[in-house]
């Protein structure tokens, strides 16, 4: 039982993990502050931006909505609503029209059923359940007699469903990233100067999921090493 006292584990796997995702959240920070300050030539503010996206690609029925708060920037697929932050929405910013179209990317991706998109929605459900009740069953299971490891591989298999949510987000924004771009280049919503501004802005962001992703693989494989240590 010593390993749940020590386990070398958590620092191999888990700090570099850590540090990874403290560098990109930085990264992303400093990134969307750094082209919040540079304006587009057009006057162009991201819930206008948006909009035309979404024209661009023949998508309709979409409601574009202010919502508070930094980087709250969203597409709730339940009510067909983009809803762009404080520094996004009204902004004529290089980074807002960014992330205004990267939003609306996931709208015209449910629009037209995209297939990762629809495969993430699928997976939510249980995705949500695990990454709440996992590391209860996993704590737990090995907190009791080894008769009682089902628990543990309930727990990690729940956990291996939030896991795989999180590899399967990884297409999906990279897919509205791509979209955003290449529409933001073909429309020119920017000059050719202020668009290097918008994908730097977007690539920043995207680090973060695949930060995410690396996190929840590598936590799994150290969770499944643990359980085959105490097997053993």
């Amino acid at each position: 039982m010593g390993y749940m006292y020590y386990d070398w584990t958590w620092f191999i796997v888990m700090i570099p993990c850590l540090l990874l995702s403290l560098f990109c959240s930085a990264k992303v920070k400093s990134t969307f502050a750094k082209y919040s300050k540079i304006p587009n030539s057009r006057l162009m503010t991201g819930a206008r931006a948006a909009e035309e996206l979404l024209r661009a690609n023949g998508v309709t029925g979409i409601t574009i909505e202010h919502v508070r708060g930094n980087l709250t920037d969203h597409f709730d697929p339940r009510t067909n609503t983009i809803r762009l932050s404080d520094s996004v929405y009204s902004s004529t910013s290089v980074a807002a029209v960014g992330v205004a179209c990267h939003e609306a990317g996931h709208a015209c991706q449910h629009a037209e059923g995209y297939f990762p998109n629809k495969l993430r929605s699928a997976i939510l459900p249980v995705a949500s359940i695990g990454s709440k009740l996992s590391w209860l069953l996993i704590v737990v299971g090995l907190l009791l007699p080894t008769r009682y490891d089902f628990i543990v591989t309930i727990g990690i298999v729940l956990y291996a469903a939030a896991v795989l949510f999180t590899i399967v987000t990884l297409p999906v924004e990279f897919n509205a990233s791509s979209r955003a771009l290449k529409t933001i280049k073909e429309n020119r919503f920017l000059t050719e100067e202020e668009y290097p501004g918008a994908k730097k802005t977007l690539s920043a962001a995207a680090m973060t999921y695949v930060a995410s992703a690396a996190t929840a693989i590598l936590q799994l494989l150290r969770l499944i090493l643990i359980f085959g240590n105490r097997r053993r």
